[in-house]
């Protein structure tokens, strides 16, 4: 049985994504911080601070054989760019980019030598546009490039390296903006609603499961055309 650690697992679309991969036959581990309104089953239940980054590789060798990682954990403040706290900078900036390249760092190894294995890093229509969350787009941007950049650095090894890119997504991040964020972001979508994590989820566990192999270094949006304008 394939093993798939999904990261930010205690709700919104990494809840949904481990469910699914439930559901498709695979054992989960759904890491998060907070697993306070998580139904997965006990033993599937990780809990982790990605902010612990020295912490990684020894998580990961205690999980043992990861064959399918999603980086989906993220976090998210309104602040202004003039007035943009350091504290909160540095949180984004480790657990939306450095904890996803720590966690690749320590299951690559593994899967090359089993020269098979699935990640899927969520990124966001963020990292596409200026945002009004400087180092929430900035580290989003960064992550769809390490996508490539690992992609390219595994991908002879037959590990396959996607990602995708949600737009606005029902969940805690998404309650957190104001009123005007998501009127604007709104305007935008051709269906006129944010997606429901279930919508993610489907095509995370597709780039994690059943995709061609010659899906690799890709980005797929999922966000019925919300690019800001």
């Amino acid at each position: 049985m394939k093993t798939a650690l999904v990261t930010g697992a205690g709700r919104g679309i990494g809840l949904a994504a481990a469910h699914l991969f439930l559901r498709a036959g695979l054992r989960v581990l759904g890491l998060d911080k907070d697993l306070s309104e998580c139904d997965l089953p006990a033993d599937a239940r990780v809990p982790f601070d990605l902010q612990n980054l020295a912490e990684i590789p020894h998580l990961v060798k205690r999980l043992g054989d990861i064959d399918v990682l999603v980086n989906n954990a993220g976090t998210l403040y309104c602040h202004p760019h003039d007035a943009f706290p350091d504290a909160a900078a540095l949180e984004i900036l480790t657990v939306n980019l450095l904890a996803p390249v720590a966690l690749i760092q320590a299951v690559a190894p593994q899967m090359r030598r089993r020269r098979s294995g699935r990640i899927v890093n969520v990124g966001s229509v963020a990292a596409f546009t200026g945002h009004p969350d400087l180092w929430y787009g900035a580290s989003k941007a960064a992550l769809l490039n390490v996508t490539k950049s690992y992609a390219t650095y595994l991908g002879a090894d037959g590990v396959l390296v996607n990602a995708v890119a949600p737009g606005p997504t029902l969940s805690h991040m998404y309650d957190r903006l104001p009123e005007s964020r998501k009127e604007a972001v709104m305007r935008s979508v051709h269906s006129g609603r944010p997606a429901r994590p279930e919508e993610v989820a489907q095509a995370i566990v597709w780039l994690g499961t059943d995709s061609p192999e010659y899906v690799n270094g890709t980005t797929l949006d999922v966000n019925d055309g919300s690019y800001p304008r």
